[in-house]
Formats: C-alpha cells, sequence, structure tokens
C-alpha cells in the first residue's frame, strides 16, 4: 500500500467522524495557538521597546545612587546627591561629551488661556540634549537658564485649542507656586525618551534643570515673582541635588560607553564630588546604559515566555493524549475492517502505516489550524497595544514539526495495537 492510499483511507476516516476529530484536534489547536499568539506578542514587544532605543540614546549613560541590594527598574530607590558642581565636573571630563541632571517636579496641573487640565508628574526637567533634536517634530530643544519647554503630542492635545511654537503654558506645581513656559518645540512621539520615563504614552513637558529645577530644589518661588529668575543656582548654600544624571559618551561605541562610564564612576566616588559625602556601604551609584536597562525587562519577557509555553505544552500533552484516546477507539471500532484487510492480504505493516498516518493527519491539522489562529491572536494584540508586528517564523516552523511529532507519538501505540491483531479474532469481532 503506497502513501497517498494510506492518507486517503485516514482521510476519509476522518470525514466519517468530523465532530470526533474535530474535538481531538482541539487540544493542539489551542496549544500551539498559545504559543504562537504569546511568542508573537513577546518578539512585538521587544521589537516596539528596542525600536525606541535611538543610535543617539545608545551613547547615553543614566545613573543614579541606590542601595545595592534595591531591586526594580531604573531610578529604584534613588537619592538625590548630584550636585551642579558634580555635573559640571564630569561634563569636563575627558571622555564624556556632555553631563546634565535628570529630575521631574511634581505639579499639579497645566494651564493654556483660560483651560486648565491636571497633571501630576508629567514636568521634567534635564539638560537640552535629553531631547534629542531627531525627536522634534518641530521647533528646537529649550536652552538652559531660559523659561522654556518642549512638549509631547501627548500633552499638546490635552487642550482643545492646539497649542503651538510660541504659545505660554502656566504650570502649577505642589504649593501653589506657577511658572510660565514658552513652548518651543514638539516631540514627535508621546513616548518617554528614556528608560526614566518608562516607553508608555503620557503627556509631558520637558523643562531646562536651570532654572526650574534649581528654583524648586531651592525652596524659591517660581514664576515672575519667584525673586531668583536667572542663575539656577537656587538656594542660599548652593547645594541643590539632582536625583540622578545623565552622561553622554563621544559615541555609542562600546570602548567609548566603556571609558565615559569609567571616568564618570571615578570622579563620583573619589573625595573630590560632593555626591561622596553621601556614598556608603547603603548607598553606591549605577550607570547603565539603555540597553542594559531594557535588558532586566528582556530577561522578564523572556521568563514569562517561557512560563507560557510550558502551560501550552501541558494543552499539547493533553490534546496528544486525546488523539491517543480517539485511535484506540477507532481501532476498537474497526477491528472487523482489521480482519478483513488481513484476510485479504493486508500485512502488519500497512494496517500500522494506516492509523498512524491518521494519527499524524489529525496533529498537522490540529497544528495547522492553531498556527492560522496563533497568528491571527498576535496579530490582533499587537494592534491593540499598539506594537509593531513581528512574527517569528521559526515558531511558526516549530508548530507544525510539533503537530507531526504529537500525532506520531500520540498514534504509535493504537497503530501497534491494531497491526498486531489476530486476522481471525477480528473477524469474530461484533
Amino acid at each position: 500500500m503506497n502513501p497517498l492510499e494510506y492518507l486517503r483511507i485516514a482521510w476519509r476516516s476522518i470525514e466519517g467522524h468530523k465532530l470526533r476529530s474535530g474535538l481531538t484536534t482541539l487540544g493542539v489547536v489551542i496549544g500551539i495557538a498559545a504559543v504562537i499568539a504569546f511568542v508573537t506578542l513577546g518578539a512585538s514587544l521587544q521589537a516596539g521597546i528596542i525600536g525606541d532605543i535611538s543610535p543617539d540614546d545608545q551613547r547615553n549613560l543614566y545613573g543614579w545612587a541606590a542601595d545595592p541590594d534595591t531591586e526594580g527598574g531604573p531610578l529604584a530607590g534613588a537619592q538625590p546627591i548630584f550636585s551642579e558642581s558634580d555635573l559640571e565636573t564630569v561634563s569636563e571630563l575627558e571622555d564624556v561629551d556632555a553631563a546634565y541632571g535628570y529630575a521631574t517636579i511634581q505639579s499639579q496641573a497645566v494651564s493654556n488661556g483660560d483651560e486648565r487640565v491636571a497633571q501630576g508628574d508629567g514636568v521634567i526637567a534635564a539638560g537640552p540634549s535629553y531631547v534629542r533634536e531627531s525627536s522634534l517634530e518641530e521647533g528646537r530643544q529649550f536652552e538652559m537658564g531660559e523659561r522654556e519647554a518642549v512638549i509631547n503630542p501627548a500633552a499638546a492635545d490635552q487642550f482643545e485649542d492646539n497649542v503651538n511654537l510660541g504659545d505660554e503654558l502656566e504650570l502649577a506645581f505642589l504649593g501653589g507656586q506657577t511658572a510660565t513656559v514658552e513652548v518651543v518645540g514638539i516631540t514627535d512621539t508621546s513616548e518617554g525618551l528614556s528608560p526614566f520615563e518608562g516607553f508608555e504614552s503620557s503627556p509631558r513637558i520637558y523643562v531646562p534643570t536651570d532654572p526650574y529645577y534649581a528654583e524648586q530644589a531651592a525652596g524659591f518661588g517660581f514664576g515672575d515673582e519667584g525673586g531668583s529668575e536667572g542663575d539656577g543656582d537656587g538656594d542660599g548654600d548652593g547645594e541643590t541635588r539632582f536625583l540622578a544624571i545623565v552622561v553622554e559618551a563621544e559615541s555609542a561605541a562600546q570602548e567609548d560607553v566603556d571609558a565615559a562610564r569609567d571616568a564618570a564612576t571615578t570622579y563620583l566616588e573619589s573625595d573630590d564630588s560632593d555626591a561622596s559625602e553621601f556614598l556608603d556601604d547603603d548607598l553606591a551609584i549605577t550607570f547603565q546604559t539603555s540597553t542594559e536597562l531594557l535588558q532586566q525587562l528582556q530577561d522578564v519577557l523572556d521568563l514569562l515566555q517561557n512560563f507560557i509555553v510550558g502551560i501550552a505544552a501541558i494543552s499539547l500533552i493533553v490534546g496528544s493524549i486525546g488523539i491517543a484516546n480517539i485511535m484506540l477507539v477507532s481501532v476498537t471500532e474497526r477491528t472487523r475492517e482489521i480482519g478483513i484487510m488481513k484476510a485479504v492480504g493486508a500485512q502488519n505493516r500497512d494496517v500500522l502505516g494506516l492509523f498512524l498516518t491518521e494519527a499524524i493527519v489529525l496533529g498537522v491539522i490540529g497544528a495547522i489550524l492553531g498556527t492560522a489562529l496563533g497568528l491571527v491572536a498576535g496579530y490582533v494584540g499587537a494592534w491593540y497595544i499598539e506594537l509593531p508586528l513581528v512574527y517569528p517564523y521559526e515558531y511558526v516552523a516549530l508548530a507544525v514539526a510539533v503537530g507531526i511529532l504529537v500525532g506520531v507519538a500520540s498514534g504509535l501505540y493504537p497503530a501497534w495495537r491494531a497491526a498486531r491483531t489476530d486476522p481471525i479474532d477480528a473477524l469474530r469481532h461484533e
């Protein structure tokens, strides 16, 4: 009997029990669909996050001081220890292209003319190059020492009237202080510009640390009545401290990034820095690039993906048991047919091949349907959470291979049992 004959007879048997065959393959369909869908979402999420790291950002080192045992993402347990003097000295180091502070300013609301919207933590103080020129849709970067701001599209869309370049927004901070900023730039995305912010879309207003953060940290008022417009030096003792520091290497090359990291760390941990007076066994400085910071997230994604694949594997085992069970039932139902086949000359290998082919066909059908369902689910999921769609095609090929393997594994014993059926007993079977 040739393989096509096996396939024809097996398909005839499957067609004769459509509902039973459909329910039998359901476990395989669910298992493979789950694997394909979650692997697709994982790959899409990874592409979405990695895609947010621009070439310019790859040379940035994000530093903060925290307990070395503190777990969490960027800024977890961070303490404000970096003085303006530290920032200036680090920016002048040989292997460092630029250095500036980073801090969020606690705000309450933002007003555009007569319209006022609530905004809690979307005001971010940093250096001008934190907002890269390549990420600007229009306008320019703000300048240090000026009362300017760059906003993202989500911040502009909060108001009924469009916010354009040159418009003035009034920021209300905790404590009732206010400040007026001129919009000089609008970014091309509402997602965060660094791991410090996260990468989710949210209204954000970027302002220079001088004067805004310096004034807030020093306890001066904001706005025209603040009385300290200008130097941003802040308080009387000149000890404005920043929660984090951004150090820009001369290029994204690994040796340049490592050199900038070593130079900044060496200075900040030395007795010459203001930050060193706070450093001890419970507080250490950490510098990491965007890629290194996102590697932690990648590790979590890999762990989650392996967990999901493990659950899907259980479903595949259940599906395999289902196929084996149905094939055993089929062998019992067709015992007399097996006896007739052997009586007219069929060999054991023919019976073995026939039932094995039927089990493999069920497995392959389950794999194909599961793959199609998984691809559709992955597409819908990526579209819903607005991720770039990435299909892991190697998993598609693997899914089909698993379907065949499940068919072989689950059909081997029933086929062997059918092959060794005695033809006389089979013909007597009712």
